[in-house]
């Protein structure tokens, strides 16, 4: 009989408790906490200084160096820029253009659309010259020159009649249609606008009961004007695409539409690709409205091609995402970008700080005396050839540069459709 071998207990495992290193959850990145922090808030807004005895400034650039930003963003001043564009967002969450009431556009706010209106018709009597080129029209600098002359009047409307405060508000105006040297326009532009309708704002004038007017009355009408503007003069984008890569001029108009469909019930994100939902929602939301016009100059199809930041932002899961990315945006690409922030203007209303450089303490003209790229200038050559060199560089007649969409679309239109070189890009 065979004898069966006896198996041995098992043996009790070993423990390993104190051998084997704990298991340490692993980091977020840097970059993933950028994109889940909170969106900036909405500061409170001060309340308007008190006028007696006030002494008015002439607008000057004070943002000279990184330690005139650095007090820039700790000040008061900056929070209010905050208060003020974060303010007007938060009034028009969830309404659309048509929920604007009577009693919401006040006297003030009809002026104001009637002085976007007579710059319009000043637009009218200053037709651009045929130079046969894309890039920007010397004559954007007469139709300048006009606004400028019509601005005491226009103030007069708003029963504005003192000299020096209309000289500081104005300035802000004047600077909101596009830089006279360079020929061109972006979202710095679109921020004197918005600080033009600020320090009315300190005045009394528009009080936080118009913000819901600002944003869905009077910006609309900004955005047509300057549609006219860019269109008829050929204005360049003023830097690389845009400031924050969005768009070619504009940027309010995606952080306050994005707040009218934060909780709209079937407009999402990825309805900016639908040709319908543009045309037919698009007169009611300055999101959708932006895109079918970025869309109408671009000389190819697809947001994808012509626009990839916007394509990206499609992706978002709500429209809240994209309104707290835009608020991010506006506070990182712009007050937080020392070469945007050294064309904001200080004045009494919108005051800098203490320890600020001066322009004449460093010798530095004032912006709008600067010859940034040198004039424009069209001729002939012995052999009859068109030249247009604008700014830097060679015009289009000698090289390839890069001009304004609303520029390769003008001309191809005017060619009759004849295709131009594509320009994707900006």
């Amino acid at each position: 009989m065979t004898q069966i071998e006896s198996i041995p207990p098992a043996s009790t495992p070993p423990d390993l408790s104190t051998k084997l290193p704990k298991l340490v959850p692993r980091k977020r990145t840097s970059t993933r906490d950028a994109h889940t922090a909170p969106p900036p808030p909405t500061p409170a807004l001060p309340a308007p200084p008190k006028l007696e005895g006030h002494v008015y400034l002439k607008p000057s650039r004070r943002i000279l160096s990184p330690e005139d930003h650095a007090l820039f963003l700790k000040s008061e001043t900056c929070t209010l820029v905050e208060a003020f564009v974060y303010g007007i967002a938060d009034s028009v969450r969830d309404r659309a253009i048509s929920s604007i009431k009577d009693s919401e556009e006040t006297h003030v706010v009809d002026k104001l659309v009637n002085i976007l209106e007579e710059a319009e018709g000043v637009l009218e009597r200053c037709p651009p010259e045929d130079t046969g080129s894309r890039f920007g029209n010397p004559v954007f600098r007469t139709y300048l020159d006009e606004i400028h002359a019509a601005l005491p009047a226009w103030h007069k409307t708003l029963r504005l009649q003192d000299q020096a405060q209309v000289d500081e508000i104005s300035t802000y105006l004047a600077h909101s249609f596009g830089n006279k040297r360079r020929i061109d326009y972006g979202s710095g532009h679109e921020l004197n606008f918005f600080l033009w309708l600020l320090c009315l704002n300190r005045l009394g004038l528009l009080p936080p009961s118009t913000f819901p007017a600002l944003a869905l009355t009077v910006l609309p009408a900004y955005l047509r004007l300057m549609r006219k503007i860019q269109s008829s003069y050929y204005l360049e984008p003023a830097g690389s695409h845009g400031v924050w890569g969005l768009d070619d001029y504009q940027f309010l108009p995606f952080l306050f539409g994005a707040a009218q469909l934060l909780h709209h019930p079937y407009i999402t994100p990825k309805s900016i690709h639908n040709a319908l939902v543009l045309e037919e929602e698009g007169p009611e939301y300055l999101y959708l409205d932006q895109i079918a016009f970025v869309n109408s100059v671009k000389n190819v199809e697809g947001l994808r091609w012509h626009s990839p930041m916007l394509d990206d932002v499609s992706a978002a899961r709500n429209w809240g995402k994209i309104e707290s990315g835009m608020r991010k945006m506006f506070r990182k690409e712009i007050l937080e970008r020392l070469p945007v922030m050294q064309h904001f203007l200080f004045g009494s209303l919108i005051k800098a700080e203490e320890g600020m450089t001066r322009e004449e303490d460093v010798g530095v003209e004032p912006e709008e005396e600067e010859v940034e790229g040198g004039e424009v200038k069209v001729f002939d050559d012995e052999a009859g050839k068109r030249h247009v060199h604008a700014n830097a560089g060679w015009g289009d007649c000698c090289g390839i540069r890069v001009p304004a969409a609303v520029g390769a679309e003008g001309e191809e239109r005017k060619a009759g459709g004849k295709a131009l070189r594509r320009v994707p890009f900006d």
